[in-house]
């Protein structure tokens, strides 16, 4: 098999924010977070002083009728917790409840509370409602989390537990679990909040919350503590499917030895990139910014005989996808321990 085919960049493809979150990741304080590091602090405040609004009753989280279980990170992007809510969604299902799903809608233009349907454009509704959606779950998406919870139960009378994508900062939410999602690779970068480092909260944040679940390549044979708390989480590969075409499925080997372009627009590019890598794919790699408004140059490779995607880039490029677009879905295999905290905290939010 040839090696790995790796694009040069430009310098002129480097953006400021790529900059700024290659800063972010270094293990020492560079000039640029040691720059914007000021006004970290000042974003640190401004949380604070936020959260102590709503701890003093000046402003007030809005319950709904069903328990609510927030799926979030205190770090921006890239941290799985889209299939976390996904396989956390089915897990419920499984066990007798039926699970809705609010988000923000993040890359789409909505801004009022509405449904999301299967064939929605994710200009509009964003991309990850569309992944909820087409993993057979009622999705609501909106600004206002509590509009979006409250249409979503008004619109399903079946739906008898929440799951709010990305929602743990949204503090108008009245929530009964909160589950951080953490990139174990990653973890925090530099420690600093926005925009010296990636942090939304400070880190300290998990002391608070009822499940912290670190994304890792491969589950440790011990995780800790068996009462959910502190879990683990693998994205196992699922066979790949054709964008334009999804009943049909790949066999990777077809394309060793050929050229193939692999685009990926999400918070994380390199973890697409590695399970490529890992199928045994030599790849020209192609990152792309998060939520990536996909045109059809982004996909002009004539000599291609592969171009592959995420399944979040794959619902963005239905109408510019030939034949030899395939996306990979990936599940996420979650403890069992996790999914019973969860649930004996939805119950005891039942009866109480």
């Amino acid at each position: 098999m040839r090696g790995r085919i790796v694009p040069t960049t430009d310098a002129h493809h480097v953006t400021l924010a790529d900059r700024v979150v290659a800063a972010w990741y270094t293990p020492r304080v560079t000039p640029l977070a040691a720059l914007l590091w000021p006004f970290s602090l000042l974003f640190r405040g401004a949380v604070a002083f936020r959260r102590f609004l709503f701890r003093a009753g000046v402003l007030r989280a809005q319950r709904v009728r069903a328990p609510v279980v927030v799926v979030g990170n205190v770090s921006v992007g890239g941290t799985g917790k889209t299939p976390l809510a996904c396989a956390l969604a089915a897990a419920l299902a499984q066990r007798g409840f039926h699970p809705g799903i609010v988000s923000r809608g993040h890359g789409g233009s909505a801004a009022a509370a509405r449904a999301v349907m299967a064939d929605d454009d994710p200009a509009v509704v964003g991309d990850e409602p569309l992944i909820f959606s087409a993993a057979g779950f009622p999705v609501w998406i909106g600004r206002d989390r509590v509009a979006a919870a409250r249409g979503l139960l008004d619109s399903v009378p079946s739906c008898d537990v929440v799951i709010s994508d990305d929602g743990l900062q949204h503090y108008r939410l009245a929530r009964d679990v909160e589950i951080v999602a953490v990139d174990a690779a990653r973890g925090f970068g530099n420690g600093f909040m926005l925009p010296a480092g990636p942090l939304r909260e400070p880190a300290s944040r998990l002391d608070e919350v009822d499940a912290i679940v670190r994304l890792v390549a491969h589950r440790s044979a011990h995780t800790g503590a068996r009462d959910g708390r502190d879990t683990e989480v693998t994205h196992a590969p699922q066979p790949w499917r054709n964008v334009a075409a999804g009943a049909r499925v790949a066999d990777p080997a077809e394309w060793h030895g050929r050229e193939v372009h692999a685009v990926a627009g999400i918070a994380h590019p390199e973890r697409f990139f590695a399970l490529v890598r890992a199928q045994g794919i030599a790849a020209v790699e192609h990152p792309l910014p998060d939520h990536h408004a996909y045109r059809a140059a982004d996909l002009a490779f004539p000599a291609a005989a592969a171009i592959l995607m995420t399944q979040k880039d794959a619902v963005k490029c239905a109408g510019l996808a030939d034949e030899r677009c395939w996306y990979l879905p990936v599940s996420a295999t979650l403890d069992p321990a996790l999914v019973a905290l969860v649930e004996n905290k939805i119950r005891g939010s039942e009866t109480a």
